[in-house]
């Protein structure tokens, strides 16, 4: 998989770095996370609805918010331990808990 940087490819000389392992299923975690779900027409399964969150009560959004995170990972090899969700004046941080491979890892993100 191509490493990526702040949405961008990571140059290394001629050519672009790649991610493995562990960081390779981070990169993906996050951009399965952050892509709209519904907007890659040959991936209707790839993304998130967690841009709908402002639309939920607040008092349903952590539900929704696991729920979401959930239905965004299920075709990747974790499992999520926990959603965290914390309301921020400009939208809502996220903290996501994951293990792979016997490891535990946390996803943070900011969802508008």
């Amino acid at each position: 998989m191509l490493k990526m940087q702040n949405g961008d490819y990571v140059p290394s000389g001629n050519t672009l770095e790649t991610a493995e392992g562990a960081e390779a299923m981070l990169q993906r975690v996050l951009f399965r996370l952050t892509a709209r779900r519904d907007a890659f027409p040959f991936g209707e399964s790839l993304g998130s609805r967690l841009w709908q969150l402002g639309a939920a009560a607040p008092a349903g959004r952590p539900a929704a918010a696991g729920q979401y995170v959930a239905e965004a990972l299920a075709e990747e090899d974790v499992e999520v331990a926990g959603v965290t969700l914390s309301e921020t004046e400009g939208g809502a941080a996220l903290q996501v808990s994951l293990t792979y491979r016997g490891e535990d890892y946390t996803v943070g993100l900011t969802v508008r």
